[in-house]
């Protein structure tokens, strides 16, 4: 197999997946946690992770199948949030837990994958 470049796509795209996962996960993490919310301002949160998802829209308009579920499980995640801050409970700190188990998933398994890419 011939080795990746420093700018492979392949690269790009699964680094700005575990960004964008990463975010999504802090975004769920400073729900349940005021020193979450308190160590990095909410706006620059919240710039941070439209930039990964704006990025990852770009990247997947080659494909309109991922795309559409990685927006929707972006779109799940973000009203979550906003309804458990808006008025949280239990159900919802349970649906966060959820989500957030299902996102540690991919995340562990996307570092793996980008550090293989990068060891080629």
């Amino acid at each position: 197999m011939a080795a990746q470049s420093a700018s492979s796509p392949h690269l790009e795209i699964t680094e700005t997946f575990v960004r964008l996962y990463v975010f999504l996960s802090q975004t769920l993490d400073r729900c349940l946690d005021q020193g979450q919310r308190e160590s990095f301002p909410e706006k620059e949160h919240q710039a941070f992770l439209t930039a990964a998802r704006n990025r990852m829209r770009d990247m997947l308009a080659v494909n309109p199948v991922v795309k559409s579920k990685v927006e929707e499980e972006s779109g799940r995640v973000l009203a979550l949030a906003e309804s458990y801050l808006k008025k949280p409970s239990k159900d919802l700190a349970a649906q966060i837990a959820h989500e957030r188990a299902a996102l540690k998933t991919k995340l562990v398994a996307l570092s793996d994958l980008l550090a293989v890419f990068r060891a080629l």
